[in-house]
């Protein structure tokens, strides 16, 4: 796989993250000091459905949560299986203890050439039991993982995106089990 093709992909990745971000953004904003009646006729229309929907093309429940000490918690969104010949795995890493709470540095695992570049999920492992192989998480060509870096704390009921990317394991293998240091184990279903 190429280094530049993954560089790609992942500057894609981010700048998707982004443009997702300030699209839900803007779509929360409101205007605040408007007279105009509009927006009530509107909201009572719509006051007739079931209560909160969800995106369209998004679940309500996550593949898979991994717990972690001190309620740090970590849900698996998505799983997918991209042409270059990797595994994207996305999801939101929260709090749910009650304090802020350092991220253990566990996380990114205990290889030199990741820790020497700060806090991350470069711990993570794919587990593909049927194959009998464990993937590691990707790295550039300088050492730095291809996962969400810069993690130091999060707010008691705060939550952050985060991502990794791995090695692609076989077409036939559509189950694999995520690992991360300090964090339970999850069987998590591939897509794509």
């Amino acid at each position: 796989m190429s280094i530049r093709f993954t560089a790609k992909a992942r500057r894609g990745m981010v700048a998707l993250t982004v443009a997702a971000g300030m699209a839900l953004g803007v779509a929360g904003c409101d205007s605040g000091g408007s007279n105009d009646k509009k927006p009530e006729t509107s909201a009572s229309a719509s006051t007739g459905g079931s209560g909160p929907r969800t995106q369209e093309g998004q679940s309500t429940a996550p593949l898979a949560e991994l717990k972690g000490p001190d309620g740090l918690l970590l849900q698996i969104t998505s799983a997918v299986r991209d042409t270059g010949g990797f595994v994207t795995v996305n999801g939101t890493l929260k709090n749910d203890g009650g304090t802020t709470l350092i991220i253990p540095a566990q996380l990114s695992g205990n290889e030199t050439e990741i820790i020497r570049n700060g806090h991350s999920l470069g711990g993570a492992t794919l587990v593909d039991s049927k194959g009998r192989k464990r993937y590691y998480v990707l790295r550039d060509t300088e050492g730095r993982p291809l996962t969400t870096t810069g993690l130091s704390t999060i707010k008691s009921g705060e939550s952050v995106p985060v991502f990794m990317q791995f090695p692609s394991p076989p077409t036939d293998t559509a189950e694999v089990t995520l690992q991360l240091p300090t964090l339970s184990s999850a069987t998590i279903k591939i897509s794509g």
